[in-house]
């Protein structure tokens, strides 16, 4: 799945933020360009900008409805992973009985990038759990029966993944399937509208009780044994405590690099924080930490508060 972008967290009127024309006065970096622009009416507050990993980047300010750093923003690039937001609104606006078991089977193998999964073919676990592990533990398994077992099956779950995207105003956003391998208003209207999602994502660790191990030791019985199997999330910002997460999906293929669509509060105002292609999770949690810092350091009161500090004194 590719997207722009610009359309990918971008806020509509349904959200109560002031819509975005994607031109405004908001100076868009071209593609391969390696500089940072911003909203000039903001500029005052700002510090200089830090230097980013990811190839595209936005943060996006809630409350104003305005674009704060954009580099790239028109690039347009595949977000892996982020898609399971996606899945997991079209699964909770269906209104499917969380506690109903779904049996994986061979058709949720990813025959398409070859990843792997800890939960075995045959196994059978609530829709509750399988979101559970889709949104915390990006599973690509969990998500395709997810959208397998949607009413019609897995061709009316896309149908309505692309008919939800152009409903929120992505245009640009086409899906084939409900993983993101193939491959903001989305992760905004997530954030208003599913307190299930936000719960769920932010959530540092996941365990499954009473799953079934089999231990095959060499010219022995194998045996089996029952056990909880712990699951971290791949955000690993969700678990520091000098972040204030709302939102969080992460993703990652070949083709898209390591990406982070997340909803925080910093510096006390509520922005959405989208990084595509950078090179490695280290450095995705670096660019995300860089802009905190940016954020921070560039808010009014922070500079007042610096303007007003004592004369040091030895």
């Amino acid at each position: 799945m590719k997207t722009v972008l610009a359309g990918l967290i971008l806020l509509g009127a349904s959200t109560g933020g002031a819509a975005f024309d994607g031109q405004a006065s908001l100076q868009w970096s071209q593609p391969g360009a390696a500089s940072v622009s911003v909203k000039p009416a903001e500029s005052v507050y700002l510090t200089a900008m830090p230097e980013l990993s990811a190839q595209s980047v936005l943060v996006f300010d809630q409350a104003s409805g305005q674009p704060l750093l954009a580099k790239n923003a028109s690039m347009q690039t595949p977000i892996a992973s982020i898609t399971k937001l996606m899945t997991a609104m079209l699964v909770l606006n269906a209104g499917l009985p969380m506690e109903e078991s779904i049996t994986l089977t061979d058709e949720d193998r990813d025959t398409l990038k070859g990843t792997g999964s800890r939960l075995a073919v045959g196994s059978s676990y609530t829709r509750g759990q399988l979101l559970h592990l889709a949104l915390i533990a990006s599973d690509n398994r969990a998500a395709h029966a997810l959208g397998r077992s949607y009413p019609g099956g897995l061709e009316r779950f896309v149908a309505t993944m692309n008919r939800t995207a152009r409903m929120l105003g992505m245009k640009d956003t086409v899906y084939v399937e409900p993983t993101g391998l193939s491959s903001d208003k989305l992760a905004d209207y997530a954030h208003q509208n599913f307190p299930e999602i936000r719960h769920i994502s932010t959530t540092g660790h996941y365990n499954l009780d009473g799953q079934r191990v089999v231990v095959q030791k060499k010219r022995q019985q194998p045996r089996v044994y029952y056990r909880s199997v712990a699951f971290n999330n791949t955000n690993r910002l969700t678990r520091m405590d000098d972040w204030n997460i709302g939102l969080s999906k992460t993703g990652f293929i070949n083709e898209a690099g390591h990406c982070l669509v997340m909803q925080a509060q910093v510096a006390e105002r509520d922005v959405i924080i989208v990084l595509l292609d950078a090179t490695g999770s280290n450095r995705r949690a670096g660019d995300a930490a860089r802009i905190k810092q940016w954020l921070e350091s560039s808010s009014p009161s922070h500079r007042a508060d610096s303007r007003h500090l004592g004369a040091s004194r030895t």
